[in-house]
């Protein structure tokens, strides 16, 4: 999955997202936005200039939110990005109104208009996370100039195939068709049962 789609699901089916930033203490804050567009250059909200979280956004630069979508657990796709984010002003707030007509409800009026501006999240990492599949499915993406950062767990060379952590891998995601065993990386849930039982220590954390 490239991240132009990850990035066109979180913007057309979450939408809403709640987003940390945090305040001039070095404590986390939390609030709820829109995700008013998403294309190969990041994604773009908006918020007044009066708002605390504009003075958050301004000061540090930087912001991490989270998406779900589903019914309940087990039918959930979540997507989290972390990243840099830059005042763009108000220039694309025609497109994203002509997006998102519903915004014309709260801000009806070129005049009442006056104080949104433009954020966008233009350089980052995320992950899509889907416990809907069997086994889950997880995708590691990246926005910008950021570099992929592995995560998760990794099979050494000390492997020597017995097989201990397969009873203990509840997506049972690795495979021992060949030595050392490998970890499909795309269904773990990172859980960390196979790095605690491997009695030949063969298993180590990435990232």
């Amino acid at each position: 999955m490239k991240t132009k789609e990850i990035l066109n699901y979180l913007e057309k089916k979450i939408h809403s997202v709640i987003i940390a930033t945090v305040d001039d203490k070095g404590l986390p804050v939390t609030c709820a936005i829109d995700i008013m567009d998403g294309d190969e250059n990041g994604l773009y909200f908006l918020t007044a200039k009066g708002k605390g979280f504009y003075n958050r956004l301004k000061k540090s630069g930087y912001a991490a939110l989270t998406g779900m979508n589903g019914r309940d657990t087990l039918s959930c796709v979540a997507i989290s990005v972390r990243g840099k984010v830059r005042e763009i002003g108000n220039a694309p707030l025609q497109k994203l109104f002509e997006k998102n007509p519903y915004m014309n409800e709260i801000y009806p009026t070129e005049k009442s208009r006056q104080a949104l501006t433009v954020f966008q999240l233009y350089e980052g990492s995320g992950e899509w996370f889907d416990l809907s599949q069997k086994p889950i499915e997880r995708v590691s993406f990246t926005i910008g100039n950021e570099q992929t950062k592995m995560q998760g767990y990794e099979i050494t060379h000390k492997c020597n195939g017995c097989k201990a952590c397969q009873s203990v891998c509840p997506q049972n995601c690795i495979d021992f068709t060949i030595i050392p065993a490998v970890i499909r990386q795309e269904n773990c849930l990172h859980c960390g049962n196979c790095l605690s039982i491997c009695p030949q220590k063969a298993v180590i954390r990435r990232g």
